[in-house]
């Protein structure tokens, strides 16, 4: 069957659609996505903009339209923190569902975790043993340990990219100029004290084999040297601390605007990279990480894989 996924994020409305069948690979047909931010349209109030409502359900309305023309036997729509969020969610989700067609599931942040966990379980097969899987998004970051296809502690905190370059370093993408030492540092320390209360209950679980997955992971993994995109699906990927450090030691310093011009960065995304930087470091050193293996599938994945479950063979 022909499945198609619309993942409504922090930062962008993408369209992944894929064959699949109960059993086997999910092999994609086709990907489209559209910048929106999100997570940089909520107002003081905590409340998505008119200008943000509005750009959201011109790009469900496109997105709906593909997804038919490809001729998607099933669509599933979703979004996560940055709708989840909002003070206005309620009036957002139902101007989506009466202008598109379209309902929106909100993912709460556990379910984040569990289902890209199940996506990371299945690529790397038992034989990893236990996983511990890390997550950075543009809303919130996402923790989860275990040796099942469930994992035994799942966590979501709101340490995404987009919102710490936002509220905490004030960043944006036309900025000439690095934000200041102090600021990066206040970073630090703020997500340190967010890292306090889950630490434990990840480390008591433990893991055998650390995992780092989505776009701010593999973004800093190819500016610290791994592989292109162009190497294929295939080829394996890591992040070491240590490489991290020198990439932190390298950006921290280089205006945003000028980022998007480093290889394997995107522009819509390039602004957020110091804020994903100082969370990803933060949590391996908090979990005493010295390598992660890099995954190419997470939250998008693990929701195909988790419908085709429910469908059963045949």
């Amino acid at each position: 069957m022909r499945l198609g996924v619309l993942d409504v994020g922090s930062n962008t409305v993408h369209l992944l659609v894929v064959d699949a069948h109960h059993g086997a690979h999910p092999w994609p047909a086709h990907s489209e996505k559209v910048v929106l931010r999100l997570a940089e349209q909520i107002g003081p109030d905590g409340a998505l903009t008119a200008a943000g409502a509005d750009a959201l359900v011109k790009a469900v309305s496109m997105a709906k339209a593909a997804a038919a023309g490809l001729d998607t036997d099933d669509l599933i729509a979703f979004a996560t923190s940055a709708v989840r969020d909002a003070t206005n969610a309620p009036e957002v989700l139902a101007r989506v569902r009466d202008e598109t067609g379209v309902r929106l599931e909100v993912l709460t942040g556990a379910d984040e975790a569990r289902m890209t966990f199940l996506a990371v379980r299945r690529w790397f097969g038992w034989s990893a043993g236990r996983l511990l899987v890390l997550d950075i998004g543009g809303g919130s970051l996402e923790l989860a340990a275990g040796i099942d296809e469930d994992p035994a502690a799942a966590v979501s905190l709101p340490l995404g990219a987009g919102r710490l370059t936002r509220e905490r370093l004030g960043v944006t993408p036309d900025d000439d100029g690095p934000p200041p030492a102090a600021a990066v540092e206040e970073l630090r320390e703020y997500v340190d004290g967010l890292l306090d209360p889950v630490v434990k209950e990840i480390v008591d679980v433990g893991w055998d084999r650390p995992v780092g997955t989505s776009k701010t992971f593999r973004t800093l993994a190819r500016l610290a040297g791994a592989a292109p995109s162009g190497a294929g699906l295939w080829a394996k990927r890591s992040l070491t601390r240590t490489g991290l450090g020198q990439v932190i030691g390298f950006i921290r310093h280089i205006a945003p605007r000028q980022l998007a011009e480093l290889e394997g960065v995107s522009v819509g995304r390039a602004h957020q990279l110091l804020a994903g930087a100082v969370v990803a470091e933060t949590v391996m050193r908090r979990l005493d990480v010295d390598k992660l293996s890099i995954c190419p599938w997470a939250l998008r994945e693990g929701v195909i894989l988790r419908r085709l479950d429910q469908l059963g063979p045949g």
